[in-house]
């Protein structure tokens, strides 16, 4: 694609506006709107200018003009804009350097893809991600120096079974008990019909859907599938993703969210990440090994489950993460590598005997993650496995869950929290440096703002069950 070929897009749907997106530090989408008049083929080089020293994690003040050029070969129309608006993929650029800017999380996707080429292992590391959510018909929270606390609805929580029939329309039951809503029909799975909307609207914006069910979790947690694409192709679609997915439950009056945690006792949002490495049209994963495969992917396991740790501060990189990856319960914590056992931290798929859809699974990760960063951190891993010839060790093959401590005791497991991620993160980053992937500035700025923008906070508010423990002391 290029620049006349979204001129041409844009004239043809009738685009009054453009929508220029770009990435926070943390992960979020933001976007500046101009007039359609507004664009050309030079703004593909000239970019537009803009103030970024308000964004998250980014430009100190005195560092703040910065450039956003658009990426030619991702455009869509934003289904949810009431006038005609153009959506565009956009780069942060210095511009007085005119070097793609620190702290811009997508510029490291593109320098991880650039690296891995310059390896000559392969030519592209082809990304899936399982990115579940939570739709909820309300939230309520508030977080006050002399009050705190949060409320969660869903029409489809256990919680409701007991509801008055005039308290809020008519009982009907068809609830779905904690840890049991994997792939219910309806009337119990009440979110079928915006899961299907979603999937069309994510077609109409270049994303193919390949299944959608709902998930394991009460209260309307949900998973949609969609195809594998290259690391930057993934890590952009995964935000056009949660943007479909948000704003179509708050068009039906509801709320979505990928934070890994919001309910006690049940289960949490993970995002499992299928990837593989391909070189021309050779699947480098695929081979006559354990599970069927290759001396190089096994190599690739052996850095991710040497640098798992460090990868975790990109991954799981909230502090509600870590109430997720709790030893023996629903999210894998245990380094160990296995075919199909999904208690695993790293799982192969053997749904297939096709070379090419062989693939490995690392299972940690949770959508509340930067894609960019942690897309790039997984294969920067990988790459460090296979260069260093990092021995995975042996297969587990058996449910992890149910080991005792002194088989457990030889297993290594992730970080009980953020803290210690990002402080194995300051230990062990030096495979994150290769061919300027990641920068030390870029990886000092994330453990700053992770430590200083939530863990401390969080450290220094009481909490609510706190009150419950400590209140008659």
């Amino acid at each position: 694609m290029n620049a006349k070929s979204v001129l041409k897009y844009a004239s043809e749907q009738g685009a009054k506006f453009i929508s220029t997106r770009f990435t926070d530090l943390p992960g979020s989408w933001q976007h500046l709107s101009f007039p359609i008049k507004e664009l050309s083929e030079d703004s593909f080089e000239d970019g537009f200018g803009f103030d970024a020293s308000s964004i998250r994690g980014w430009a100190a003040i005195h560092e703040s003009d910065m450039l956003l050029v658009p990426d030619p070969y991702r455009y869509w129309m934003d289904p949810f804009a009431k006038e005609p608006t153009l959506c565009l993929v956009c780069n942060a650029v210095d511009p007085i350097s005119r070097q793609g800017y620190a702290f811009d999380p997508r510029m490291v996707a593109v320098r991880a893809e650039s690296y891995l080429k310059s390896t000559g292992i392969a030519d592209v590391a082809n990304f899936g991600p399982e990115a579940e959510f939570f739709i909820f018909d309300s939230v309520q929270f508030q977080n006050e120096p002399y009050e705190s606390g949060y409320a969660i609805d869903s029409d489809e929580g256990h919680w409701n079974t007991g509801r008055g029939a005039n308290e809020s329309g008519p009982n009907l039951g068809h609830r779905i008990r904690a840890k049991e809503g994997y792939v219910p029909v309806a009337p119990t799975d009440t979110l079928i019909d915006i899961r299907s909307e979603i999937s069309l609207t994510l077609a109409d914006c270049g994303i193919t859907v390949e299944c959608h069910h709902h998930e394991v979790a009460t209260a309307g947690q949900c998973e949609i599938d969609f195809r594998f694409s290259n690391l930057l192709g993934t890590a952009d679609s995964l935000q056009i993703f949660k943007y479909v997915v948000k704003n179509t439950a708050w068009k039906h009056g509801k709320t979505a969210t990928f934070m890994p945690k919001p309910l006690y006792g049940d289960n949490g949002s993970g995002m499992h990440c299928h990837q593989s490495l391909w070189k021309g049209d050779k699947p480098q994963f695929a081979g006559d090994g354990y599970a069927g495969l290759s001396e190089t992917a096994l190599h690739y396991i052996g850095g991710l489950l040497k640098h798992a740790a460090a990868i975790a501060a990109f991954a799981a990189p909230t502090t509600n993460s870590y109430k997720r990856l709790v030893p023996g319960f629903e999210a894998p914590v245990n380094l160990a590598y296995s075919a199909r056992n999904r208690s695993a931290a790293i799982r192969i798929p053997m749904f297939s005997t096709n070379p090419k859809l062989k693939r490995l699974e690392f299972r940690p990760p949770d959508p509340s993650c930067n894609p960019y960063l942690a897309f790039s951190a997984m294969l920067m891993a990988g790459l460090d496995g296979i260069q260093n010839r990092i021995d995975p060790g042996q297969p587990l093959d058996k449910d992890i869950y149910d080991l005792s401590p002194e088989e457990l005791k030889d297993v290594p497991s992730l970080p009980g929290s953020l803290d210690a991620s990002l402080s194995a993160l300051e230990n062990d980053y030096e495979f994150l440096l290769k061919g300027d992937v990641f920068t030390q500035r870029m990886i000092d700025r994330w453990i700053d703002y992770k430590r200083e923008k939530e863990i401390q906070p969080l450290r220094m508010r009481p909490h609510p069950l706190e009150f419950s423990m400590y209140y008659d002391v």
